[in-house]
This record gives structure tokens, C-alpha cells and sequence, in this order.
């Protein structure tokens, strides 16, 4: 059993979508959590824009019956669970909607969360101001890989945190290229493609990590598996979702997105350092902070 060290803390991690959680930070939430800190998820959209992976639920996406979006609650609800985190949706579940990648139609609507302004600001001062962390995670400048919805998740903790007089400690999620690189599947399932060198979004360096043990581990891969609409994990496992199992082999855990890009969930989770309390390089995601 981990030790109860961090009780009495509290986390905040704001993401864009369902499945961002499990896959960014689903190690540093289990760990945090498993250790005593009360931790929040808040997710800033449905995922209404999201494809499917597997043919039982296809249907369900956006220029088709529009309903992927209530169906990812379910998928979030138990990734959280697995997790042992709490969650809400900015505003409530359906305020914001997805706005698509970059360019896509679907940044036009008027609930798109890239058109929230100042409501989803004050949103979030308000669960900060409810809250109190010491921690939050989120997404650097770019949102990771440039997805609207991530660089406006981004732009509202930071405006957010600002309104409320500043939190304990903002930091960055990435991924770190050396790492990742070095454990990408050295074989892929039919149909999936080996990512290529610098497809996948990643930096050169970062403030610190958090080594997964072998039980958060398992906790953020089956975090990830809880999502399944959205991720295909490459243990040959399959689902009611999708039941088609895939293999590969490599040096830690595959799984793919709806690209079908093969990507590896790394035993460290890297994080940068983004606003408030400094952080010493390499240490505790919680050091130096006072509960």
C-alpha cells in the first residue's frame, strides 16, 4: 500500500477533453492520489468532435448522430474511478463544446470552447476559489501538440489562477523526445504505422517527472483502455467497444489513437515548470509546498 504522505494536499489538473486525463497525466493522478492528495480533474468539453476507434459506436460522432460527446461521460467516469480522482466538467457536463483541430468547421459554433471568453475563466476561478490547490496541472503555450482546445485550456488556468491571486504551483505536461523514442514499439499491429522521427510531440528537457511504480502504471494503462472509443491498447485485449485486439511488442505498453499511430505509455511522466512557486529540478511535483 503507498505511503498517505500527501494528505492534505490538493490537485487540480484542467484538461480539454475526455482521455486527456489518462493519457497526459494518468500516472502523476494515480500517484498523487494513491499517496493521499485529493485530486480534481476538470475536463473543459465532451469530446463531441472526437472519431471512434471500432465499428460498435461509429455512428455516434459528431456529422452523424452527434452523440459521442454524452457517450464519453461514461468512459471519463470510469477512467477516473480506476484513477481514484474526482472530476467535473467546466461549467457542467455540455457547456463548452469541442472545437475540432485547428481550421475545422466546428470552431465556428458558438458553445466552441476557443469562443468561451471570459465565462470559462470565471468558471475555473471559481472551482480554484472552491479548491484552493497546491497544485495544478495542465498544458504548456502550444497545448502539447497544438490542438485549439489545449492552448485554450492553457490560456484559462493561467487567466484563472491570475483572477484568484495565484495558486501554489502551475506546471506543464510534456513528453520528453529522448524517452519517448526510445520506447516506441519495435513492432506494430496490422494497420497501425510506426510513428516517424519527430511526428510525435515531445521536448528536449524538462523540470521534472514522476516514476510510475508497477501499480499506477496499470492504473493509467487501464485509465487509457477506459477510453476506449479513443484509445486501442496493444496487449491484445478487446472490448465490447472495439473487438479487435492488437499486439505489439516494445519495450513498455503500445497504443494508438484513432491515426492509428503507434505511441508508447513511457514509466515516467514529464513535467515543466509554468507558473508561482518554483520547482527544483527533479523533485516531487508537490515539494516545497507548505499544506
Amino acid at each position: 500500500m503507498a505511503q498517505r504522505d500527501l494528505a492534505g494536499y490538493r490537485v487540480v489538473a484542467v484538461h480539454a477533453h475526455p482521455d486527456d486525463e489518462a493519457i497526459s497525466t494518468g500516472g502523476a493522478l494515480a500517484d498523487l492520489a494513491s499517496r493521499g492528495a485529493d485530486v480534481l480533474v476538470v475536463t473543459c468539453t465532451l469530446g463531441e468532435e472526437g472519431e471512434v476507434i471500432g465499428d460498435t459506436y461509429r455512428y455516434l460522432v459528431a456529422d452523424q448522430a452527434d452523440q459521442l460527446g454524452g457517450f464519453r461521460i461514461g468512459e471519463l467516469a470510469r477512467a477516473c474511478e480506476i484513477l481514484g480522482v474526482r472530476q467535473q466538467f467546466l461549467g457542467g457536463a455540455g457547456r463548452y463544446r469541442d472545437s475540432g483541430m485547428a481550421g475545422a468547421l466546428s470552431s465556428e459554433h458558438p458553445r466552441a470552447f476557443v469562443n468561451s471568453g471570459d465565462a470559462a475563466v470565471a468558471d475555473l476561478a471559481d472551482i480554484f476559489t472552491a479548491e484552493r490547490p497546491h497544485l495544478v496541472l495542465t498544458y504548456g503555450p502550444d497545448g502539447g501538440y497544438g490542438h485549439p482546445d489545449h492552448i485554450r485550456a492553457h490560456e484559462i488556468t493561467h487567466a484563472a489562477a491570475e483572477r484568484v491571486g495565484g495558486v501554489g504551483r502551475i506546471l506543464w505536461v510534456v513528453r520528453l523526445r529522448e524517452e519517448l523514442e526510445a520506447n516506441l514499439p519495435t513492432t506494430v499491429p496490422h494497420g497501425w504505422t510506426a510513428a516517424a522521427p519527430g511526428e510525435l510531440d515531445a521536448v528536449d528537457a524538462c523540470d521534472t517527472w514522476v516514476d510510475l511504480n508497477d501499480l499506477v502504471y496499470t492504473a493509467k494503462v487501464e485509465a487509457m483502455r477506459a477510453h476506449a472509443t479513443q484509445v486501442w491498447i496493444g496487449d491484445g485485449y478487446a472490448s465490447v467497444t472495439n473487438p479487435h485486439s492488437a499486439v505489439a511488442a516494445g519495450p513498455v505498453t503500445a497504443y494508438a489513437l484513432s491515426n492509428l499511430t503507434a505511441q508508447a505509455v513511457l514509466r515516467r511522466e514529464h513535467y515543466k515548470f509554468g507558473a508561482y512557486t518554483p520547482i527544483e529540478h527533479r523533485a516531487g511535483l508537490l515539494s516545497g509546498l507548505d499544506k
